[in-house]
């Protein structure tokens, strides 16, 4: 099965890989913050802030560049706001995935995402963290290695620049099981944000 995403705003060459080439020793693991929600104000608690109209549209974006780009998606784990689910359900509109809810991933730093991505069944290998920031950028950040290739590099600088709303990276990890998911391991493959659909 062919598998694609963006490299830069155009490049979606590394998809190539068969599906075969990736079984059981590879996970790939796709992170995206939720798209932009309403503004906290003192009518509404933040975890059941909603996504503002422009918010629906970048996840609706993202969610066709996920499907026509032909990545696939076994399993959701988002964290239970009310943003969050917005993101995930606009997702799973171009997407067939599992969705797994859970509040420990509401406003989580690093430490419970990793948690819970390394608590993903093995047999999963293609896994999506929705959540927030700034836990998921930290997150990204930690997982990434060091830059090989000049586009990679690139890839990097944008992700330390910036994890704006419904950002998305995606990092391989040559692993065959996700608790062994450790930093600095995983090669930043993408790195997508809604200016650049």
């Amino acid at each position: 099965m062919s598998r694609g995403c963006r490299l830069e705003v155009k490049n979606i060459s590394f998809m190539r890989d068969s599906q075969s080439a990736r079984k059981g020793l590879m996970k790939r693991l796709f992170l995206l913050r939720h798209a932009k929600a309403q503004p906290a104000d003192g009518g509404c608690e933040d975890f059941d802030r909603t996504l503002m109209l422009s918010g629906m549209q970048d996840a609706g974006a993202m969610a066709r560049y996920l499907r026509k780009s032909g990545c696939r998606v076994e399993l959701i784990l988002c964290s239970s706001s009310a943003r969050t689910t917005q993101t995930a359900e606009l997702v799973l509109q171009e997407l067939d995935s599992e969705i797994d809810y859970r509040e420990s991933l509401y406003l989580a730093e690093p430490a419970k995402i990793l948690a819970a991505v390394r608590g993903a069944p093995a047999h999963i290998t293609d896994l999506m963290v929705v959540g927030h920031n700034p836990g998921l950028e930290a997150t990204a950040t930690l997982l990434a290695r060091e830059p090989v290739r000049r586009k990679e590099r690139a890839r990097h600088e944008a992700l330390e620049e910036k994890f704006p709303t419904c950002a998305l990276a995606i990092l391989d990890f040559d692993i065959g099981r996700w608790r062994d998911v450790a930093q600095g391991g995983g090669k930043l493959v993408d790195f997508v944000r809604p200016k650049d659909l």
